[in-house]
């Protein structure tokens, strides 16, 4: 049901405000700095479609921008047909995530490759993990991984599991299970790395991450991570060197004098 202009409420009663465009924004777009967001107290602002509204947690453009953002579909709600020039990439959440070639429950993870389309909705409603113009145009690989079926395979050391999702070049890409009171040696991170805590608690020397957080780390950054409780983790490495930015590809920073292709995920 709509209420207003293009507001909306959904089955539930619930009411979500009408569609807005942004312009151009610079949020957490120096990807050679740190950041850390708790994702579940940011404000959710509207998206050009009714009913979907997103946290942002990096942007660099206006509506079509590199960015990465936490999507949330109110039931019902739909985007219209369009294209990704630089890919979408996204894991869902909560709920079901759909398009016209089939629906995704939480736990999916998907890659849309550069100059794929598609026409986005939620029936019933979901949130999501969205990174828009962040693909190589070489990296042409479409995927859909329900990681709920995943297979997972021991870690570099005790107490941890990994499940891949993904790799080209130096892009990595997997879900990092640890076990209580787990430890991982101090290493670097050459091209970068992105993490979203999806349960449990996440530790560094830099601080406790429970779930929700989002951190980046830029290229050449080093860290000691650990889980006291215990947690699973998103994880991305080797990304932010080269990135897709408004106008094509833009350096992040520059990388180390050497640099290893394969990063040491855990």
């Amino acid at each position: 049901m709509h209420v207003g202009s293009g507001s909306v409420v959904d089955p539930a009663g619930r009411w979500y405000p009408a569609a807005i465009r942004i312009g151009v924004m610079e949020l957490h777009a120096d990807l050679s700095q740190r950041a850390v967001l708790d994702t579940t107290s940011l404000p959710w602002s509207p998206s050009p479609m009714a009913g979907v509204m997103r946290r942002m947690l990096d942007r660099s453009g206006g509506e079509v921008a590199r960015a990465t953002s936490v999507v949330r579909y109110a039931p019902g709600s739909r985007f219209e047909r369009h294209v990704h020039n630089g890919g979408e990439e996204i894991l869902v959440l909560e709920g079901t995530f759909s398009d016209e070639e089939g629906n995704y429950p939480a736990g999916f993870y998907l890659r849309n490759p550069a100059g794929s389309s598609h026409a986005p909705f939620s029936d019933q409603g979901c949130t999501i993990l969205v990174k828009l113009q962040q693909m190589q145009p070489a990296d042409q690989q479409q995927l859909v991984i329900d990681t709920n079926n995943g297979g997972w395979v021991p870690g570099l050391v005790r107490g941890l599991e990994v499940m891949p999702l993904h790799a080209s070049g130096s892009e990595h890409v997997a879900l990092v299970r640890w076990a209580p009171r787990t430890v991982f040696q101090p290493h670097g991170h050459p091209g970068g790395e992105e993490i979203l805590v999806l349960d449990g608690v996440f530790q560094d020397e830099h601080g406790s991450y429970p779930a929700g957080t989002w951190l980046r780390n830029p290229p050449g950054s080093v860290h000691r991570p650990w889980s006291e409780a215990g947690c699973t983790i998103w994880v991305k490495t080797g990304h932010l060197v080269v990135t897709v930015g408004r106008q094509g590809w833009e350096a992040a920073a520059a990388p180390p004098a050497k640099t290893s292709t394969r990063p040491p995920l855990p």
